[in-house]
């Protein structure tokens, strides 16, 4: 069987190179291993070695073209030199490349949105692509936990790097998907991988410390985020945004200075969609809010009171893209819960629970253990730890957090990746110093739930979805729900 080749101009992606624009290109490649026959190679600056180190080789694989920036230039003159391809010089090729993407795969859904945030930025999105569904729509979610919905594929990125991401929607637009949400991570966007995707608008959810060990401080990480409305989304946009803290007001001035029009919702007096009022219990909560000067109740099945603030969030970006409030609400009681987020894992015979949730940043943690307590009747005991690898400064405040808001803390190894485990729980110890220290995840879960007593709950945190255990360059198969299941079930009796 002959594959067919998909091919391009130069001139159709918008590039020319020494007055060349029909020079043919059949595929697009930042690797170059993957280079075929007629590829444009795309030479980025990296962290430790630009791409441009690599035109060489690229040349030897078949590109017939190399779209890099003046510096890349430079490294490659040698092999570019008399070689015959087509050179095109970008100020800035992370964003060219984004363009270039988008003109030659072509298709995306015709409803988008993303959303950005310190967290909640999954639970948002999934929201979205449910209310989405609950209408009738063919609708997926993009982010952390693959591609779900109407469309499923894993990924091994939140934010997709741009080839692989406009393949994506391509091949969804294609598939009849014509809604889609998407999470926008920090890494993402500093690295311009959306700036060719067509949204309709766009979320801000809230922020928090996490990622200093990418961004350098607190402003380079929120201006990152900020690029989703100073840059990707058009000025056309809606932007729907949680005002409940100073910096979602500095966002929602953003938004406004480019001339978008603002939704914001929050606890906040005075925002479009205001949470006016919650009541929990074992299974659920019931919600009241208000919007343009007519007051709704509902009950969300979701364990959590910040969850009723990503389901609005996630509500005002379907209104924004133009659907009725009054359909939209009607289907928010539909809502489940997104896995690995206040997931209920297991309740044992005395009626405790088990919960799994993603928190894995400080703001995150008394979050979800602040939510978790109207609900709960006893104590609350967590299992937490922290990853390897990534920004160190949070390890102490995470376990201030557990102690701030638990009753009982187990310290355990949460992907611990090339450091060393028991260095890394030491540095969050320091910040609860009372908390028990089991390094082996496993039996940190099986002594937490074992301590259960009528009433009480547990919180597991930090890997949430996750379904393996990074440690040194091997990932071995572990799910903190599955787990927890599995011990629950152990300590009744009930395993054969």
């Amino acid at each position: 069987m002959i594959r067919k080749v998909k091919e391009k101009r130069l001139a159709d992606l918008g590039l020319t190179a020494r007055g060349l624009a029909n020079v043919p290109v059949t595929g697009l490649s930042v690797d170059s291993r993957t280079v075929e026959e007629g590829h444009l190679f795309v030479a980025l600056p990296g962290a430790k070695i630009h791409g441009a180190t690599f035109i060489e080789y690229a040349l030897r694989m078949g590109a017939t073209s190399v779209l890099t920036d003046a510096v890349g230039a430079q490294i490659a003159r040698t092999a570019l030199e008399d070689s015959g391809v087509a050179l095109v010089v970008a100020e800035d090729p992370r964003m060219a490349l984004s363009f270039v993407a988008a003109l030659f795969f072509e298709g995306q859904p015709a409803h988008m949105v993303a959303i950005t945030g310190t967290n909640g930025k999954t639970s948002v999105a999934t929201f979205t692509r449910q209310i989405w569904i609950a209408l009738g729509f063919p609708a997926a979610n993009i982010g952390t936990t693959g591609v779900e919905g109407a469309f499923q594929v894993p990924l091994s990125h939140t934010t997709p790097e741009p080839i692989t991401l406009h393949r994506l929607l391509a091949k969804m637009a294609k598939a009849g998907v014509t809604h889609a949400a998407m999470e926008a991570s920090s890494h993402g966007l500093a690295q311009r991988r959306l700036d060719a995707v067509r949204l309709m608008a766009a979320g801000f959810t809230n922020f928090s410390q996490d990622h200093l060990d990418y961004h350098k401080d607190f402003d380079d990480y929120f201006n990152a985020k900020a690029g989703l409305f100073e840059r990707v989304l058009p000025a056309e946009g809606r932007a729907v945004i949680n005002i409940d803290s100073p910096r979602g007001l500095q966002m929602a001035e953003i938004a406004r200075s480019r001339g978008q029009r603002v939704l914001s919702v929050g606890r906040t007096a005075g925002a479009d969609m205001c949470l006016v009022g919650q009541r929990f219990d074992a299974q659920g909560q019931e919600v009241l809010f208000t919007f343009e000067g007519g007051q709704h109740g509902l009950r969300l099945p979701l364990i959590g009171g910040f969850q009723a603030e990503n389901v609005l969030l996630a509500a005002g970006l379907v209104i924004a893209c133009g659907e009725k409030a009054e359909r939209v609400f009607e289907v928010l009681p539909e809502m489940v819960t997104v896995p690995g987020r206040m997931q209920h894992a297991a309740t044992r015979e005395n009626g405790a629970t088990v919960f799994v949730d993603f928190a894995h940043t400080p703001d995150a943690l008394s979050t979800a253990l602040t939510a978790l307590r109207p609900h709960v009747m006893g104590r609350i005991v967590v299992v937490l730890g922290a990853g390897g690898d990534r920004d160190t400064s949070k390890r102490a405040l995470m376990g201030r957090a557990a102690t701030q808001h638990a009753d009982v803390v187990f310290v355990t190894d949460d992907n611990p990746r090339s450091e060393d485990p028991a260095a890394i729980r030491d540095m969050v110890m320091e910040g609860c110093p009372q908390a028990h220290n089991v390094g082996d995840r496993a039996e940190a879960i099986l002594r937490a739930v074992d301590a259960l007593g009528a009433g009480d709950a547990l919180l597991i945190a930090g890997k949430g979805h996750e379904t393996g255990q990074t440690i040194g360059d091997v990932t071995l198969p572990f799910n903190d729900a599955e787990q927890a299941s599995v011990v629950v079930a152990a300590l009744e009796g009930r395993l054969a």
